[in-house]
């Protein structure tokens, strides 16, 4: 079962085209990862989905209600949770989650037991009574989530969620969203780390406006775009690696290669042997002390397909 639908959804700004026919799916149930560039028009898009903004053209359902005909009939299906911290810096946290449940209609004994629940689920206890300026940016994402809980909505929309936010913060954050998958619900998520997209059981990637490509993080992997016909990729452990890198990207069975946790990812033609791999390095001076073959990541994928559609 799809819980959003979308057949050539667009929008526009003038001449500006922000969103391109958009046509895809996302089933009940899972963490959908939306990912591109800044500007790509990954927020526009989840505008639309929300009701928050009309298309242009082309459709869109949510929770099998149509977007430009039943805005508001979305809004009170879904929770959204933008990438600024959007709620009242001075009010306390209590005092935003009874605003927002009474915004979604919640009678008092429900909106007490809500707020309870929400407030229990995200571990706001102990700041709970205190105003939500005051809030680090890891609590401040804990608040807006609980409020965008609030009244019980099946699908969540996460724009950048853990954006700004310290490490900590950004796992803790994710063991709740996990959490929260965990229970059924459906979540529509966009970020920019890529440890974060191989956590999505789908992932969609847009660029320029339109959508590229779309599949699980493994169908995305397995892309001819990524690792193509010919070539292998090795992971190389070596002393001073800044210094190494530049050695190697000189190299000529070089295709690509990047610094990955002090490590040289190396996209190299398939005949290139290990020891002709680290010949230029040791030649250079530099001691390896380790070399083996590696799968691409995500970044290793979205770095390829933004490469590619730039130079087509």
């Amino acid at each position: 079962m799809n819980v959003v639908e979308m057949a050539g959804l667009t929008r526009r700004f003038g001449e500006t085209i922000a969103v391109n026919d958009l046509t895809m799916n996302v089933r009940k149930g899972s963490i959908f990862g939306f990912l591109g560039p800044n500007g790509s028009g990954k927020s526009t898009c989840i505008r639309m989905l929300c009701g928050l903004l009309a298309p242009t053209s082309g459709e869109a359902r949510v929770n099998g209600l149509d977007v430009r005909h039943d805005p508001d009939g979305v809004k009170r299906t879904i929770g959204y949770m933008n990438q600024t911290f959007s709620l009242y810096r001075d009010l306390t946290a209590e005092e935003n989650l009874e605003f927002f449940g009474g915004i979604y209609g919640l009678a008092s004994e429900r909106l007490r037991r809500r707020k309870a629940e929400v407030i229990e689920l995200v571990g706001l206890g102990d700041y709970a009574g205190r105003r939500a300026g005051e809030l680090s940016g890891g609590w401040k994402q804990r608040l807006a989530l609980a409020a965008a809980l609030i009244h019980e909505p099946e699908l969540l929309f996460l724009d950048e969620p853990t954006a700004g936010i310290d490490p900590v913060a950004r796992r803790q954050l994710w063991d709740l969203l996990f959490e929260l998958a965990g229970t059924g619900r459906t979540l529509f998520v966009t970020t920019h780390y890529m440890d974060e997209a191989e956590r999505c059981d789908d992932i969609g990637y847009i660029y320029l406006s339109r959508l590229m490509v779309r599949g699980t993080p493994a169908e995305l992997k397995a892309l001819p775009e990524v690792s193509p016909v010919g070539t292998r990729r090795v992971s190389i452990a070596v002393e001073r690696p800044a210094v190494a890198l530049q050695v190697i990207r000189r190299a000529g069975f070089c295709r690509d290669a990047t610094l990955v946790e002090s490590e040289i990812h190396l996209l190299a033609e398939a005949r290139t042997t290990e020891e002709e791999a680290v010949r230029p390095l040791r030649e250079a001076g530099l001691q390896v002390t380790g070399v083996r073959d590696v799968s691409p990541s995500l970044e290793d994928v979205f770095v390829a397909l933004t490469r590619g559609l730039a130079a087509s």
